[in-house]
């Protein structure tokens, strides 16, 4: 089942009730002269089971204790924005599998070797799935399919710097633009849809029992989701494609606006080929991190990631 991701941009109450997020929205009230703070509530109610993403952004919003147990039982990603509205948070369960003990022993002792024809086929992967977003574009893909065909072990040479410079170069038709956190737009529409992305890969990452920390190629001793980024680089390129329409429709994305983000949003449903059939985003990146516990596991030696078509 596709699982809902909700945004909250305004000052909210959410509570629960009967397995149900109950959402309360203040409100003036149309019985009461204005200026006397006179407040109503429009209250609305979703399914907890049905939801996968929570985005908080706005300052006022409260949460109550009991939801956020509900939400943690249901392996909700639960991602805090701050003031400037971009996400620095996520809540995610401490117990995320009934294995999760033996679980964690095969991916912490999942050897050097293993790891790194494991990062070879993530590199492969991410490079094809960018050169299936350039041919959509028609642009010269040549190189990139034959760089993602020579990534090595540990992609020893690189390529996936390599790929990028001409992806980037390629796909983003702005003078002076280079890809970076701090970088002119559109890098702030691709840093929140990455933002996004990051917490649905760590979300599928402890459904399956394993710790998003451990990485098999990042390992920056302050990054605390050194997996969950290894694991979402051949995902990255459906984020560019809803970045690319948006710079193609709107006539701004200087700012980001509700409607943009809405569309950034949208990244955890869309459809993406793997295993030989569609499937929404966040449904294929649970296969993926199945497929990686039956790697550490030793059942398999293949991830399964999806192909861009």
């Amino acid at each position: 089942m596709i699982k809902r991701t909700l945004f909250f941009g305004n000052p909210a109450y959410l509570s629960t009730k009967n397995e149900q997020i109950v959402i309360s929205y203040p409100s003036p009230s149309p019985t009461l002269p204005e200026g006397e703070g006179a407040k109503k509530q429009e209250t609305k109610t979703v399914a907890i089971e049905d939801i996968g993403v929570i985005v908080l952004e706005n300052q006022q919003i409260t949460i109550t204790n009991g939801l956020l147990e509900k939400l943690i039982h249901n392996n909700v990603a639960l991602i805090n924005c701050d003031q400037y509205h971009l996400p620095i948070g996520l809540l995610m369960p401490l117990n995320g599998h009934t294995e999760q003990s033996e679980r964690f022993k095969n991916q912490i002792n999942a050897s050097a070797p293993l790891k790194k024809n494991l990062w070879q086929q993530t590199i492969s992967s991410k490079i094809m799935n960018q050169a299936g977003i350039l041919k959509e574009k028609g642009i010269p893909m040549r190189k990139m399919e034959l760089w993602a065909k020579e990534v090595t072990s540990g992609d020893a040479l690189n390529h996936e710097s390599r790929a990028a410079v001409y992806y980037w170069q390629n796909l983003i038709q702005i003078e002076n633009f280079t890809r970076g956190q701090k970088g002119i737009p559109p890098n702030n529409l691709l840093n929140y849809g990455y933002a996004i992305l990051r917490a649905i890969t760590a979300r599928a990452i402890v459904s399956s029992g394993m710790l998003p920390t451990l990485g098999i190629f990042h390992r920056n001793k302050y990054n605390a989701y050194c997996l969950a980024d290894d694991i979402m680089e051949p995902y990255r390129p459906y984020v560019d494609l809803i970045v690319c329409h948006i710079m193609e429709t709107e006539d701004t994305f200087e700012e980001l606006t509700i409607d943009i983000k809405k569309q950034l949003l949208s990244i955890a449903s869309i459809d993406v080929f793997i295993d030989g059939k569609n499937s929404p985003l966040m449904v294929a990146m649970s296969r993926t991190t199945h497929s990686l516990h039956e790697c550490f596991e030793g059942t398999t030696r293949k991830i399964l990631y999806p192909v861009y078509v």
